[in-house]
């Protein structure tokens, strides 16, 4: 949620941002006028409200023909009060479902443009020349089904399409990630959490999950929760409707949960193997800042990806997502796309998002410092997701007998191999 002070003090800053993401600009002009609205509906029911208290009180000093004329008039004055609070509550309402409506302004230098305009920042590491080597690459599945790691035919059974199994040496990659993702995250000042991968509406609703996002959500009609597709939404209603303590910033915490995707939209897209699917594991960094460090803090998330994928001996590229594909609480946004041999094209494994105080605000997050209490900022990144990292280990560590390379920073968490071997 932006700040309100906006609408009035710099709309057309508003409807540069709307007109950025491509998204309306009479939401801002809607939002105006709301807040108007509201503003003489609070107006109204105070002031009526402030002449009942005042009638209240020369009732009980007045007698006789005075007093039964004042409480008449507060009879009257009852009933236009209640009126009053009601349309100064209908008001409130349609201004906040605007406001939830409205996205978070992007930074001015974020690259303008749709899903296809991103800027490559940067490119690391060289994807293998296979044909050099003399051997054409496998896809994931076949390697995965032969060494026993991946079956989806089972998980189709089990549970239906984009559904899966790892299993054997498959399970195996992932705890090893796992402790990999969380011995370093540990390094870098992060606290491990296992939060809930079922949520509030207020939970999903706060970190922007339930606006453009919401028919990819899953949601449990007779308990009211809704599964999360991140732990990112756990992780940033933890401190809600608290006051942190400046002196305790940054506070950086990093997630381990399922998590489900209807992928609505998605057919068609991807359907072989584990790329697309409706369920998966990810250890996920989140950040609690002044907002003042926000850029710097996110910096350091994507320093951090950068880390992670580089120890795993990934190509890859950094890009910066152009402002029509940001999703509803990010100002800025940069993704990590691994290089996919069978696919010859890089293909996102990560990505880390600064939501500057547009999160905190929904969920009512302030800390407190020498000048009072404030809104703060929020940032995400994701450290592994799991099926994506695998795929990419899979791929481009095969070799032409069927092994794979075991890069030397996951190692010491298979006991030691060098390669899987079928």
């Amino acid at each position: 949620m932006i700040d309100p002070k906006l609408l009035r003090t710099d709309p057309d800053f508003l409807r540069r941002a709307q007109e950025a993401r491509g998204e309306s600009l009479e939401l801002v002009d809607d939002l105006i006028s709301a807040d108007e609205a509201r503003r003489t509906a609070i107006a109204s029911f105070e002031s009526q409200r402030a002449e009942q208290k005042e009638l209240g009180k020369l009732v009980a000093r007045a007698q006789g023909e005075e007093k039964a004329a004042l409480l008449a008039r507060t009879k009257e004055l009852a009933a236009s009060v209640k009126e009053a609070e009601a349309a100064s509550n209908e008001a409130g309402a349609r201004f906040d479902e605007l406001m939830k409506a409205l996205p978070n302004p992007v930074f001015a230098d974020v690259p303008r443009g749709g899903e296809d305009d991103f800027v490559v920042v940067e490119t690391i590491g060289t994807p293998r020349d296979f044909a050099a080597e003399g051997f054409e690459p496998k896809d994931h599945l076949e390697i995965g089904e032969a060494l026993g790691a991946i079956d989806m035919e089972r998980g189709a059974k089990v549970s239906g399409s984009r559904f899966y199994f790892l299993t054997g040496i498959g399970a195996q990659l992932e705890f090893a990630l796992l402790n990999l993702a969380m011995s370093k995250a540990m390094s870098w000042g992060f606290t491990p959490v296992i939060p809930p991968a079922l949520v509030k509406p207020s939970a999903m609703e706060g970190t922007g999950f339930l606006g453009q996002a919401a028919q990819d959500v899953y949601h449990l009609p007779a308990d009211d929760l809704y599964l999360v597709g991140t732990s990112e939404v756990a992780l940033a209603a933890f401190h809600s409707d608290e006051i942190l303590d400046a002196a305790t910033l940054p506070r950086r915490y990093v997630g381990y949960s399922p998590c489900y995707r209807r992928e609505a939209g998605s057919y068609g897209k991807d359907t072989k193997g584990i790329f697309r699917v409706h369920w998966f594991d990810k250890a996920e960094m989140f950040v609690y800042c002044d907002p003042s460090e926000a850029e710097e803090q996110h910096q350091l998330l994507l320093n951090f990806e950068k880390e992670f994928i580089t120890a795993l001996e990934i190509p890859f590229q950094v890009l910066e997502v152009a402002s029509g594909d940001l999703g509803l609480s990010a100002a800025r946004k940069y993704d990590c796309y691994g290089w996919l041999p069978t696919q010859e094209k890089y293909r996102e494994i990560t990505s880390t998002s600064n939501c500057t105080e547009f999160q905190a605000r929904r969920l009512n997050i302030r800390m407190r410092d020498g000048d009072g209490v404030r809104s703060l900022a929020t940032l995400n990144g994701t450290l592994c997701a799991m099926t994506r990292t695998i795929i990419m280990l899979l791929e481009n560590h095969q070799q032409a007998d069927g092994s794979v390379y075991i890069p030397a920073a996951l190692r010491p968490f298979l006991g030691g191999l060098e390669y899987l071997r079928p």
